[in-house]
């Protein structure tokens, strides 16, 4: 029989939210936004500072939040920030990895530079595997998690200038479908959230700066719109059956 209130599978109350990249952008925003679902946060970036801001603003709006600062690219401080999660989460919390943290990236491929290339698979493949590893750990113990990695319509699409930020998300995304493989046995569900060109604070202040090429990219949106960021499905009760998927949230971009 269906549950009386099915939307009470989107509720977060009783998890655990790790969020890479959480001082900013995409990262800020779907980190309130679990919050306000009932998740208690653990905010995670390089800036203490700016991590803080965010946790004050989910307290002041009544939710909860912890700060790890972390050096995403740095493997000890991954490993640190996981076995801070594994003192702060409680016996019975359910433990949700969202693995935000990214650059954006447009250059042609002629002037990529060999730092360039490793400074973007560092952050978005390395960063996302390790911190899958680590916090999968946990997840494992327990019986029971959540990863959701961000990709990108450019892990399938190409424009000019996306060859290595597209290479780095195609990785993501393979990274997903292979530790789905691995873990889902376990209770463990690891899956990909891939939107076009979202309406973060930063992406805003580029459109009125290059209006030109932002139009052209809504041009190839079906939807002729850009998205509006939204991660609490894969973070929620609502996809215990979905693992392995790579989500095109796109408005038609990639059809």
């Amino acid at each position: 029989m269906p549950h009386p209130d099915p939307l009470t599978a989107f509720r977060l109350d009783g998890r655990l939210v790790v969020v890479t990249g959480a001082s900013e952008g995409l990262g800020r925003l779907f980190a309130e936004t679990f919050a306000a679902c009932g998740a208690r946060l653990v905010l995670v970036a390089r800036r203490r500072d700016r991590l803080e801001a965010v946790q004050q603003a989910i307290a002041s709006a009544g939710g909860r939040a912890e700060v790890v600062v972390t050096d995403l690219c740095n493997l000890d401080d991954i490993r640190r920030m996981a076995a801070a999660v594994g003192r702060l989460a409680a016996a019975d919390e359910k433990l949700v990895l969202f693995n935000n943290a990214g650059l954006g990236f447009t250059k042609p491929a002629l002037d990529v530079t060999e730092a360039d290339w490793d400074t973007l698979f560092d952050l978005h493949a390395k960063a996302a595997f390790f911190c899958a590893q680590q916090i999968g750990a946990l997840m494992l113990a327990r019986g029971y998690g959540k990863i959701i990695n961000l990709a990108s319509t450019w892990a399938v699409a190409t424009d000019m200038g996306k060859s290595t930020y597209g290479a780095a998300k195609a990785a993501v995304r393979q990274l997903t479908a292979a530790l789905s493989t691995e873990w889902a046995a376990q209770g463990v569900r690891v899956n990909a959230l891939a939107p076009t060109t979202t309406l973060t604070d930063f992406v805003r202040k580029n459109i009125a700066a290059q209006p030109e090429r932002f139009d052209r990219l809504k041009s190839r949106i079906k939807l002729g719109r850009f998205a509006e960021p939204n991660a609490l499905f894969l973070a929620s009760a609502a996809s215990d059956f979905v693992t392995g998927q790579t989500l095109f949230v796109d408005g038609g971009f990639t059809t």
